[in-house]
């Protein structure tokens, strides 16, 4: 037993007895390897699949939205803001997941660390966000096709979508974590292009030879934009109303960094690659988002008709502001290159999405707050049963033939930045619990694996930042009043709340007090599970050069 198992018996010897009335063993501990998932997610893959999950729509489709409300610099701030907000939740969700990487996700750290109502609703949350992203993102595909020909029906375009990223999902996660690790490296070297191209055509490294420097932060096109002026006729308003529109764009953007807290249950070595992969994630997406939104702003012009706005953009329109771009300054072919690249983007976050909304429903399952039948894993550790479920949802993405793309693109961001949103607070708010947990059962978080910087203050302001982020995000449905905006903006909040109180009002549960909070139980397997890995590796002898470098990728 370790000092850390030692010291938390010690203090709650007497609260001992309590624990079963919040939990059962059952809930608490991960089934066997060979019924559950395998842990074959090396610290490259897994920071390469938060990297492929994270970046895609948001960043590469939708901020030509976000460009156009609110101005250059009012998507530098927008996304520079939103990005601090997401290392809190990054850090906090680290700090969980490197003590205890179990195979529940953060929705068994709520159940844990909360009330099992808090986990409940947290898990279906997270499965109705990836029941709906990603359609979203196959529904991006289909409009990056569509730049190249709409002859082809886009209904077909959705069938081969959907089967390919079922068929990969189906081949385990160890041909999943390698495949997207190839494809997520494609994006990396795909957005270090982008940006350096961004800046030489900024230069005048254009076939115009056209310097435009600041050119597009000064008048009449920025520095901030001005959104829904002819609705509200206060130009000081307008500008406010652009720059919060970028917060909600950034939102949406970011969501996905999380899904990390996911994947621990299949990682190696957890307790050592969790970290480094939260790490390397956040680092990569602040520079790519950050650095991106301000290389669009030097590039585009925020008055640009063939940006992406809702249902403001004519059919063929080119859908990414970097698309834009290169035809702006007559540079041919090398938009056709970039729309490839960017097919590959939102297929590969496509991918990531149904592993993550598989992985959850699985979880729920697990922990017996979903049918059993979602725990059922095949010989090669996948979920098939709660994959089946998750890929007959990508049927919604046919709205598409009733609806325009961009039209039902608009829904899919409403919904998912109003999901993705309540899962950054519910993670905050779970770290926050489990925060006065170790301190009231006598633990120093100095002695966990990883600590989490700026805490407990970090993760109150994301709480507060997101919610209020959150609560104002629907701000443009009421001018004028737009039912389906509406419905989309808020519906995930009652949803949530229904979730919640449903559960506890039918199990009768409470709040956990944190003296009896269950710290231990499920530690001593993965403990045992991860030195008999590192016993393994040792076995196999000092590593090369060349496989160090490819271990720091």
């Amino acid at each position: 037993m370790s000092d850390i198992e030692k010291r938390v018996s010690d203090s709650g010897s007497s609260a001992s007895d309590g624990k079963e009335a919040y939990y059962t063993n059952e809930v608490l501990v991960d089934p066997e390897e060979k019924e559950s998932l395998h842990r074959d997610l090396s610290a490259r893959q897994i920071s390469m699949i938060a990297l492929g999950g994270a970046i895609g729509t948001g960043l590469i489709i939708g901020s030509g939205t976000a460009l156009v409300r609110g101005g250059p610099l009012g998507i530098f701030l927008g996304y520079a803001f939103v990005g601090t907000v997401c290392y809190m939740v990054m850090v906090a969700l680290g700090e969980m997941a490197a003590y205890l990487p179990h195979k529940k996700g953060f929705p068994g750290y709520a159940t844990r660390f909360v009330d099992p109502a808090f986990g409940f609703a947290l898990g279906w949350n997270y499965v109705f966000k990836y029941l709906i992203v990603t359609p979203n993102n196959i529904n991006a595909a289909g409009v990056v096709i569509q730049y190249w020909t709409q002859k082809v029906h886009i209904a077909i375009w959705m069938v081969i979508f959907i089967a390919f990223i079922f068929v990969i999902n189906l081949l385990g996660v160890r041909v999943f974590g390698e495949l997207e690790f190839w494809f997520s490296s494609i994006k990396v070297v795909t957005l270090v292009g982008l940006l350096l191209m961004g800046i030489i055509i900024d230069l005048g490294g254009n076939p115009k030879h056209d310097r435009l420097g600041f050119r597009y932060w000064k008048k009449p096109y920025g520095p901030m934009g001005s959104y829904l002026l002819d609705k509200v006729h206060d130009y000081k308003l307008s500008v406010f109303l652009g720059f919060w529109a970028t917060l909600t764009n950034a939102l949406f953007a970011y969501i996905g960094t999380e899904l990390i807290g996911v994947t621990v249950g299949e990682a190696q070595a957890p307790r050592k690659n969790i970290p480094i992969a939260i790490r390397r994630t956040f680092f990569r997406i602040l520079v790519f988002y950050v650095g991106g939104v301000f290389v669009i702003g030097l590039i585009v012009p925020s008055t640009e008709h063939d940006l992406f706005v809702a249902n403001g953009s004519k059919p063929g329109a080119a859908a990414s502001p970097f698309v834009v771009a290169t035809t702006l300054v007559g540079i041919k072919v090398l938009n056709h290159i970039i729309n490839a690249c960017i097919l590959i983007f939102v297929l590969s976050a496509a991918n990531s999405d149904l592993y993550i909304g598989t992985r959850t429903l699985y979880g729920l399952a697990v922990q017996g707050q979903a049918p059993k039948i979602f725990a059922r894993v095949n010989k090669n550790g996948v979920p098939y049963p709660a994959l089946l479920l998750c890929t007959a949802f990508c049927a919604l993405v046919f709205l598409n033939v009733s609806s325009s793309s961009s039209k039902v693109f608009s829904w899919f961001v409403n919904l998912v930045s109003t999901f993705g949103a309540i899962t950054w607070m519910c993670i905050c708010y779970t770290h926050i619990r489990f925060m006065k947990a170790v301190k009231a059962q006598g633990m120093s978080r100095q002695e966990l694996p990883y600590t989490a910087p700026f805490q407990p203050w970090g993760s109150w302001f994301a709480l507060i930042a997101t919610a209020v982020i959150t609560l104002f995000k629907g701000f443009d449905t009421f001018i004028p009043f737009k039912r389906d905006t509406f419905v989309t903006s808020y519906i995930g909040i009652p949803i949530f709340v229904i979730f919640y109180f449903g559960y506890k009002l039918y199990w009768r549960t409470v709040l956990i007090p944190s003296g009896v909070v269950d710290l231990i139980t499920g530690k001593r397997e993965i403990d045992e599970e991860e030195e008999r890995f590192n016993h393994e590796q040792e076995l196999r002898g000092p590593r090369t050069k060349l496989q160090q470098f490819w271990d720091s990728l």
